[in-house]
């Protein structure tokens, strides 16, 4: 048992290093190559509250939190992605800066202001970029040993799969956990209809929440609480599991008296 853990933990940490997707790839919900500082000849106040006396010495002053800032046009990016705007509970190298706050934001692991826009403010990718901040055990703990984790620091398909029933995090989220999959196995059935191989759960992907609400018996897409994802407006797998955290795949709420599903279902 404990060899066949070890074989597991060797095979997500080789997952992270040779698949990782270059997150400087990440634009406007899909990847695609930057050859230049799409910030070049932008506004400086659009961003610096120094605007065009922006310096190294007051760059820091920004007229809104970063990660409101990137969502300007990475409005995905971190609707399943790694935290940020929080403060690290490790420590972190120099090369990979935090705010004047001390928190993790957007450009502690991206580089905003070059020709490689978004690109990785180090060399070092998969398993070795993560380990710059998150010890092994942060990731051998975890059911999968952070293969889903240490691919990208984005939750993205990003791999030509066609996710025309659901939305693109469901369909990476299948890629290891329908019946083929290396984790707790869940299958869709019905065109639409997750059932966990536990039995605990069964209930519909992909299908517009909005047009769920007019029909009757759901509460307002727009009073749902932030933790309830909506990608495109679809019910995903996100919509009630966490990918990025120390327990992966935990509920985004307790759901003890069916406490989540209430967050939805208005009966």
């Amino acid at each position: 048992m404990k060899q066949r853990r070890l074989v597991r933990i060797a095979t997500a940490l080789a997952l992270g290093a040779v698949m990782l997707v270059p997150v400087e790839r990440w634009a406007r919900g899909a990847f695609q190559a930057l050859s230049v500082d799409p910030l070049q000849g932008a506004d400086c106040g659009s961003c610096h509250l120094a605007g065009d006396k922006t310096r190294s010495s007051n760059s820091a002053l920004l007229t809104a939190p970063p990660e409101q800032l990137c969502s300007r046009c990475h409005p995905g990016a971190l609707e399943a992605s790694h935290p940020s705007g929080v403060s690290p509970s490790m420590a972190v190298p120099q090369s990979l800066p935090l705010d004047w706050k001390g928190n993790v934001t957007c450009s502690t692991c991206h580089s905003i202001h070059a020709s490689g826009h978004g690109a990785l403010q180090i060399a070092e990718r998969g398993a070795a970029f993560c380990t710059q901040c998150h010890e092994l055990s942060f990731f051998s703990n975890m059911a999968d040993q952070g293969g889903s984790l240490l691919v990208s620091g984005h939750m993205t398909s990003g791999n030509g799969l066609e996710a025309a029933q659901t939305d693109e995090y469901s369909v990476q989220c299948m890629a290891c956990h329908d019946e083929r999959g290396q984790g707790p196995g869940v299958t869709v059935v019905g065109g639409n209809i997750a059932r966990h191989a536990t039995g605990s759960m069964e209930h519909p992907i992909g299908v517009d929440y909005r047009q769920a609400f007019a029909f009757g018996g759901y509460r307002d897409p727009e009073q749902l609480p932030p933790s309830i994802s909506l990608p495109g407006g679809q019910v995903s797998c996100i919509s009630c599991h966490q990918g990025y955290s120390s327990t992966h795949g935990q509920m985004v709420a307790s759901n003890e008296g069916s406490n989540l599903c209430f967050q939805c279902h208005d009966l």
